[in-house]
């Protein structure tokens, strides 16, 4: 990861709560896809506050989390006491060899160095283990989305969206989910307060930015005057075996 990449993957933790607020959980039907049969130890790997956690955890399954930035974990801990929730990285995870069923990364893989995560993935795995990625995109081809979308960057193309898996790892396969989020005006600022190119940016062009969505969200035919907003998803979804 470039000195740039990594400043901008540790800067969450400066907007740790709006990340909470804000960003979407992910469908079940999703993570049905990326689980294994019969899958008991799973790493969330990169699990930020816990959006993916806690689905995992409500399944019964025995959840790891491990994520960089203290502040993440912090509110992870808040709000799963009894998950363990690790300080670490994807080229460098606390944990066993041959000590995980699955390792499922959300919506944080283009922050890893795939090479090195990938042998790090392997490791922790056990043989026949399932690594899985996941990523919510915006729909973008619905108006108000689309419009969003140019105030704050567009997002990539959820249609096509995929990812190279090498040996060791096999079956690699793709899925994506439609799905639609329902949020408040106040946690659609939050979602975008808590992107990293917002926390980045100099704090008028952040001002601006968030400026420029409450226009939106106030003259907007299809928000103005809505106390609840309905934003369409393409969750993408990878899995691959370890061999």
């Amino acid at each position: 990861m470039s000195g740039s990449a990594e400043q901008r993957s540790l800067s969450f933790g400066a907007e740790a709560a709006a990340y909470e607020r804000g960003r979407p959980s992910y469908p079940p039907e999703a993570i049905d896809w990326l689980l294994p049969p019969g899958a008991r130890t799973v790493l969330d790997l990169g699990a930020g506050t816990g959006k993916l956690t806690t689905r995992l955890v409500e399944r019964g399954l025995d959840v790891v989390a491990v994520d960089p930035i203290p502040e993440m974990l912090d509110l992870l801990s808040g709000s799963l006491p009894d998950t363990p929730a690790l300080l670490g990285t994807a080229e460098e995870i606390p944990l066993a060899d041959d000590s995980m069923d699955a390792v499922l990364v959300a919506q944080a893989w283009h922050w890893f160095d795939p090479e090195r995560a990938l042998k790090e993935v392997a490791r922790v795995l056990r043989p026949g283990g399932r690594l899985g990625l996941v990523w919510n995109n915006r729909d973008e081809r619905l108006g108000w989305v689309k419009d969003l979308g140019r105030i704050i960057g567009h997002e990539v193309d959820p249609f096509s969206q995929t990812v190279d898996l090498p040996a060791p790892f096999t079956d690699v396969a793709r899925h994506q989910v439609e799905w639609t989020s329902y949020l408040t005006p106040q946690a659609l600022i939050d979602l975008v307060a808590s992107r990293s190119y917002c926390i980045t940016s100099p704090e008028r062009v952040r001002t601006r930015t968030l400026d420029r969505v409450r226009d939106l969200l106030t003259t907007h035919p299809a928000l103005a005057n809505s106390t609840g907003l309905a934003l369409p998803y393409v969750t993408v979804c990878v899995r691959a075996t370890l061999s």
